[in-house]
């Protein structure tokens, strides 16, 4: 059943005040491109998201040159600890101590960061299940971990290093405590997307029948917040809500362009093969 915020619409009731003469027309071929209506109790949802290949390839490369990244940066790192280990004074001829301990700190920054940015984005492609907890938090959050690796045994060596006098000391702790902080930022997925979360988007788009439209509108909508719906309820429009079917009842039988557009963008971004094929 059509609901309408705030009052019903005047195509609406124009619709209603012929309905005893006329029987509304029955939903015209759009309606195909949603899924039939349930009229059971809801199932599960058996809808499951798979990366297509494209993403699936692309998000191991990302994987695989991150990984190389991050082996890069503990390399970095190792070279570091070695000259702590050594000391300035172990060197001959001399070399600059204290610049080449900075400059492989910041090496080691510039791995892990784009290192942790390739990771994040290979998981958005080709996204981790829930099912396993510790699994999934460890896919999600590995950039963070690698941070920790990376620069906490530098920086605790720098801190308990008896060679190094207070002011290199301080200096080096700074940059190295910087750096372990950046590296933890970019190394966190705030927002860790999973295998079921796409999964329920898929469902949303490929089952939901659920429709919108305006008093003065030719077409409904499947966006609620779609740019021609707005733009009616910034007019102070009333927007209607309903089944494919009763869109057709007030002689709405088109989808709107913008809508249908987003919908196919959102569609082949994740993969989705919505079928039957949407017969606008």
């Amino acid at each position: 059943m059509a609901t309408t915020k705030k009052t019903t619409s005047a195509r609406g009731s124009s619709a209603r005040g012929s309905s005893t003469k006329k029987a509304a027309p029955k939903a015209a071929p759009v309606a195909a491109a949603r899924r039939p209506v349930q009229t059971s109790a809801p199932e599960v949802s058996r809808v499951r998201f798979t990366p297509p290949p494209e993403a699936k390839a692309s998000a191991k490369n990302f994987r695989v040159i991150a990984i190389i990244l991050w082996v890069l940066a503990i390399a970095a790192e190792a070279a570091a600890i070695v000259l702590l280990v050594k000391g300035e004074t172990s060197f001959d001829p001399p070399i600059p101590f204290m610049t080449w301990l900075i400059a492989l700190i910041v090496i080691d920054l510039v791995l892990v960061v784009i290192g942790s940015l390739l990771w994040k984005k290979a998981n958005h492609l080709d996204p981790a299940s829930e099912r396993d907890k510790v699994k999934f938090f460890l896919q999600t959050q590995l950039g963070v971990i690698v941070a920790v690796i990376a620069f906490l045994p530098l920086l605790i060596l720098i801190l308990t290093n008896k060679d190094l006098d207070e002011k290199q000391k301080a200096l080096l702790g700074v940059v190295a405590g910087a750096a372990l902080v950046i590296a933890g930022i970019f190394g966190i997925d705030f927002n860790p997307l999973s295998a079921e979360q796409y999964s329920q988007q898929v469902e949303q788009l490929v089952n939901s029948n659920t429709v919108y439209w305006t008093p003065a509108g030719g077409k409904f909508h499947y966006y609620e917040d779609c740019s021609h719906v707005n733009m009616s309820r910034d007019a102070g429009g009333v927007i209607s809500s309903g089944t494919v079917e009763d869109a057709a009842a007030v002689n709405l039988t088109s989808l709107c362009l913008t809508c249908k557009k987003r919908a196919e963008k959102y569609a082949e971004e994740k993969g989705i093969d919505l079928t039957p094929a949407p017969a606008y």
